[in-house]
């Protein structure tokens, strides 16, 4: 909006019309006001940016006194104050400026009434100290954004003394902000979970200017042990030099039990299951994917018109599933607990939403890693169980997929996931947390949410919970034990992958079917390796080698697993309704861009490409001259 400029003078003269002229040649609204009374009702009415006071004669009004009763205003801390002084003959000492600044001026300025000159002060004005103010009103707009923001947040000077917590720093870790600022980091009790070595890491990154982020465990007032995700950045301030570091918090999501859930929730939940179990026994027997069944084309117009009709029925009902209820039951009795109960109900809503309820699992310990292995396997069905939610299928096993429960929607994945999966489009999406936050299991998440985005699942003409329950079977097999061959790099690669299928040149390249091959090749590319190179495997004579003839070994493995895991099973078969034309084609194009992924031949296919994409430009810039 337009500056505006309020005048402060009893008579009008050429000074006053000097600031006038000045304001219409800037473009900033003016008003003149003639008495105290009158410009302290205008400024309380229109809170103007820059206050011009006739300070030259002091036989109408007192200039000082008219500054004081503006400044008294809660309106005035943003505006910026000038006085008109009169000139000083060449033999009197100049006044000084402190009695201005005393009584709330901010400037004076030498009676001078060119309106080169009055419009000159105003401009440097506007240029400094109003766009200072400018900055300052923002900064009350960006702590209420923080005060209401739902991470926990901390802000350190440079020296680690806590300068600002907000409310939700307060609540998560128990303190009042009264007993935070002031305090230096060193001086708040720390837990003893994290590694030893852990503080001194994160001091080297920040202290050379890096972020850093990474699951951190804090003590809570109350002495417990909370863990959290952290993201500290340091902030460059006056001379280049770091001034303040910026800490995000958040509850690390985690679907272990924890102890300090209060046993009249676990009792709550018990009843609210058993109170269902009856009516919901038999009830998946008899359940039927709605979008399969809607989705059937028909020639007859009076089944069409049925059809739709009983959409519309179907969108005016209210479908709730009995989990949904518990969560909804829950999620109202967190309004108005104290903070731990709501904390020891997020992590209950963390084991609700997962989608292996039922499922017995093992402790994280391995205490001892025969019996692990043991009753993992009788858990299992001849599944060897390896960590988390991961499995690998053992020799001579039956290829079967009875265990996979019917997944739930991308809707339904928890709120930490989904806020982080909002990013999942640009370069820096970072991996590692969704590795984190997933418990080691990014495709699934990763996966539904770039399959919906390109429209896998009306290419193939498959249902999401189909999807999902691929997604889920191609990374159970996948070895969490490697190192680098995992998910996490299958759904790093997926991710990559996507977002160059997302640029404009590579778009006007492939069709809709290109960019599905491409996707589900990422996805497979290492499903099942063994965390061992090809040369490896030939030489130590493996079966594998021996198979696939010591060529393209592992690459061979990956696509052959990924099609037999896929069709042997109707419920993740991702290809049962595509036609079979397709199905050929976008077949051989999965197993062409897997293959490809051997080292062997990288510098070859770099080298086509390279050439592929030069040839077609070089031609398109002479056609152009």
């Amino acid at each position: 909006h337009a500056l505006q400029v309020l005048l402060i003078f009893a008579k009008e003269d050429n000074q006053s019309d000097g600031f006038w002229w000045a304001c219409d040649r800037a473009g900033y609204r003016c008003n003149i006001a003639r008495t105290p009374e009158s410009a302290l009702e205008c400024f309380l009415d229109k809170h103007q940016e820059i206050i011009v006071i006739d300070h030259r004669n002091s036989r109408y009004f007192d200039a000082e006194n008219i500054c004081r009763s503006i400044r008294a205003t809660k309106p005035s801390e943003h505006t910026v104050i000038l006085a008109v002084v009169p000139h000083t003959s060449a033999d009197q000492e100049e006044t000084s400026v402190l009695p201005l600044l005393n009584a709330g001026f901010d400037r004076q300025f030498m009676e001078n009434s060119s309106i080169t000159a009055c419009y000159n002060e105003l401009v440097q004005i506007e240029h400094g100290e109003v766009r200072s103010q400018f900055k300052l009103r923002a900064c009350n707009a960006v702590f209420t954004a923080l005060d209401h923001c739902q991470e926990a947040i901390e802000i350190t000077s440079e020296d680690h003394v806590i300068q600002y917590v907000n409310p939700a720093f307060e609540r998560m870790m128990g303190y009042h902000k009264g007993e935070l600022i002031g305090k230096e980091l060193t001086e708040l009790p720390k837990s003893d979970k994290n590694r030893v070595d852990l503080l001194d890491t994160i001091n080297t990154f920040i202290k050379k200017g890096k972020e850093w982020q990474g699951v951190y465990y804090a003590r809570r007032k109350s002495g417990d042990s909370i863990q959290q995700h952290v993201k500290i950045t340091p902030v460059i301030g006056q001379g280049g030099k770091i001034r303040h570091f910026v800490s995000l918090k958040r509850l690390h999501c985690t679907n272990e039990n924890n102890k300090q859930v209060p046993y009249f929730f676990h009792v709550l939940i018990f009843i609210a299951f058993k109170s269902h179990s009856f009516k919901c026994k038999n009830r998946r027997k008899d359940s039927a994917d709605i979008k399969s069944i809607t989705s059937q084309s028909s020639d007859a117009p009076s089944l069409q018109t049925r059809r739709f009709s009983s959409m519309a029925r179907i969108h005016s009902m209210t479908i709730e599933a009995p989990i949904t209820k518990v969560i909804n039951i829950i999620n109202a009795a967190q309004e108005n607990s104290p903070i731990t109960v709501a904390e020891a109900l997020d992590r209950v809503l963390e084991i609700l939403r997962t989608t292996e309820l039922y499922s017995p699992q093992l402790g994280t310990k391995d205490e001892d890693p025969h019996t692990s292995d043991l009753v993992g396997g009788l858990m299992t069905d001849g599944l060897r169980r390896l960590s988390g939610n991961e499995y690998v299928f053992s020799k001579n096993i039956n290829l079967s997929h009875s265990h996979l429960s019917v997944p739930n929607t991308i809707s339904d994945v928890p709120p930490c996931i989904a806020q982080l999966l909002d990013n999942e489009e640009s370069w820096d999406f970072n991996i590692f947390e969704l590795e984190a936050i997933t418990n080691k299991r990014p495709l699934v998440y990763l996966g539904l949410k770039i399959f919906a985005r390109f429209g896998v699942s009306e290419f193939l003409n498959c249902s999401e919970a189909t999807l999902r329950a691929w997604l889920q079977v191609i990374e159970a097999n996948y070895h969490s034990s490697n190192s680098y061959h995992n998910s996490t790099h299958a759904a790093d690669v997926l991710h990559a992958t996507a977002f160059f299928l997302g640029k404009e040149r590579v778009k006007g390249s492939l069709d809709h079917l290109d960019e599905v091959a491409a996707l589900i090749a990422a996805t497979i590319h290492d499903v099942d390796h063994p965390g061992r190179t090809n040369s490896f495997l030939c030489n130590a004579g493996s079966e594998l080698a021996v198979l696939y003839n010591d060529t393209a070994v592992l690459e061979s493995h990956h696509t052959a697993l990924a099609f037999q895991l896929t069709t042997k099973d109707s419920k993740c078969n991702i290809f049962k309704n595509i036609d079979r034309n397709h199905y050929r084609t976008l077949r051989q194009a999965i197993i062409d861009m897997v293959l490809a992924t051997e080292m062997t031949k990288h510098f070859e296919h770099v080298n086509k490409f390279v050439n592929s994409i030069n040839k077609p430009m070089a031609s398109e810039e002479t056609s152009s001259h």
